[in-house]
């Protein structure tokens, strides 16, 4: 994994690059994010590494559907099929996305709860995220209902565990010693 990510690290730059100047981040994470879609699926995966992909052949399976694509974006998508690069575009993907949040200046959170949450509470954490980071908080939730009570924090390196399963794990371990 790491490896992939230190070769997925300078097309990722080079591609926020080309997208920033162009004013077109949003669609290049979009088109990225289809590409690597597409890309992790195991069928297709076992595809881009055959020798006799063609180029061609390979932007036109990766690229989003006519119109939703820049030509920068299918040229991108063709150096990476002559270096071989296409598996890396989930990674590539991830860390295009991680260099426009910071750019940006947006922080993404998620927030999973034993129950789906009031709007009311999600814009109260929202807020209280903000606060906390100086940056806007762009907020995914989900739910599981094995946490018991209470909603576990994840934004980036920073993760809050206010759920009532860990309390009680963390309960538990305290009464055995």
């Amino acid at each position: 994994m790491s490896q992939a990510l230190t070769l997925a690290r300078p097309y990722a730059r080079a591609a926020y690059a080309i997208a920033r100047e162009a004013g077109a981040a949003a669609q290049w994470s979009d088109a990225l994010a289809f590409a690597s879609r597409v890309a992790a699926d195991p069928r297709v995966n076992a595809l881009l590494g055959h020798p006799r992909l063609e180029r061609a052949d390979a932007v036109a399976l990766l690229a989003p559907p006519a119109g939703h694509v820049s030509e920068a974006f299918g040229n991108f998508l063709a150096l990476l099929a002559d270096n071989r690069r296409l598996p890396l575009l989930p990674e590539i993907a991830g860390l295009f996305d991680e260099l426009r949040a910071e750019a940006e200046r947006v922080v993404k959170a998620k927030i999973t709860s034993a129950a789906a949450l009031p709007s009311a509470e999600l814009d109260t954490i929202k807020a209280a995220l903000k606060r906390r980071f100086g940056r806007d908080v762009e907020v995914e939730t989900a739910v599981d209902d094995s946490l018991i009570g209470g909603a576990i924090i994840d934004a980036g390196d920073v993760v809050i565990d206010g759920s009532l399963k860990s309390k009680l794990a963390r309960l538990q371990t305290a009464l055995a010693q």
